[in-house]
């Protein structure tokens, strides 16, 4: 049934893609600030407390639909699964942006690239040049691949063998939603109430993380992606996207990272990978790369699946 999910799910996100999810979007920020403004008193433990009644009333309901679905009828609750995960993912979320890019560059059109990289990254990206332009995408495409995809994949894939339903999707994207809301903030006015949303980040990261670098690595350069890890992924500022940006620079044996200007100001970055400098055609490159890394992960399911009937 998971095997079955994710490609309707993929299906049906690629020739209908979810327009309304910002939204969806909207109604998370409401739901999770709820929880902040009533339960932050600047302690951890109200951090833990908080996170946990967050993720309570999702997963429970998600939970009592699957298995009421289920007991109706078991094609209920696989359409229940393929909803949820057309929901978490987000293949076409930020595919279009870069296709645009990757369009923009080709047809010699840099400020336009540098436009739309600007909205998908959140930071000015005008004094980028044309290749800078190409590796910061590569870049984007390789972290937001993981958190709208393969992150997703990982963790439903486990709780259906399981037998607890999608419910690892929607954990796993709720975890690190309330990273990056509660866990980033600035400790002197948010307290210490974000730690426990940034640690859980980090536990749920942890595994399905090292997972997409390996597939890089199977789908990819393996003796490259294995020394990029090995000794690059650390000196990126944030070692958890320095697994996943490392492992696939070494993967398509392209250079990533080194110092750019944003935001009128440099951004002093660590160089990672090997071989060539980033430029448009990388950029044909790491999609497909991404495309590799997926349809892996879908066969290694299927042999999980017909294992598990064989057995």
């Amino acid at each position: 049934m998971s095997l079955l999910s994710l490609i309707a799910a993929f299906l049906l996100e690629q020739v209908h893609p979810l327009s309304s999810r910002k939204y969806l979007y909207t109604w998370i920020f409401a739901y999770v600030d709820f929880f902040q403004r009533n339960f932050n008193a600047g302690e951890k433990k109200h951090g833990r407390i908080a996170w946990m009644l967050a993720l309570a009333a999702p997963l429970l309901l998600v939970t009592a639909i699957h298995w009421v679905l289920l007991g109706a009828h078991p094609i209920f609750a696989w359409a229940f699964s393929v909803l949820v995960l057309y929901l978490t993912m987000g293949f076409r979320q930020f595919s279009h942006y870069y296709t645009d890019i990757h369009k923009a560059l080709r047809d010699n059109q840099p400020d336009k690239a540098r436009d739309l990289l600007s909205v998908w990254s959140g930071r000015s990206c005008r004094e980028l040049s044309s290749e800078e332009v190409a590796r910061v995408t590569i870049e984007q495409a390789l972290l937001c691949s993981h958190r709208n995809v393969f992150g997703v994949v990982f963790w439903f894939v486990i709780f259906m063998m399981l037998g607890l339903g999608p419910i690892g999707a929607i954990l796993y994207r709720l975890a690190l939603f309330l990273g990056g809301r509660w866990g980033t903030q600035d400790e002197a006015e948010f307290g210490d109430f974000g730690a426990f949303a940034r640690q859980a980040h980090h536990v749920m990261e942890w595994l399905p993380l090292r997972f997409t670098a390996i597939t890089f690595a199977i789908v990819g350069n393996f003796e490259d992606t294995a020394y990029c890890w090995r000794n690059q992924a650390a000196t990126w500022p944030d070692p958890e996207a320095g697994i996943l940006l490392a492992s696939g620079a070494g993967a398509l044996g392209v250079k990533l990272g080194q110092t750019i200007v944003q935001d009128q100001g440099p951004v002093f970055r660590p160089e990672i990978g090997t071989g060539d400098d980033a430029d448009v055609d990388y950029m044909q490159s790491a999609i497909g790369l991404v495309w590799r890394a997926l349809v892996f992960q879908l066969i290694v399911l299927l042999m999980l699946t017909v294992a598990h009937l064989l057995g």
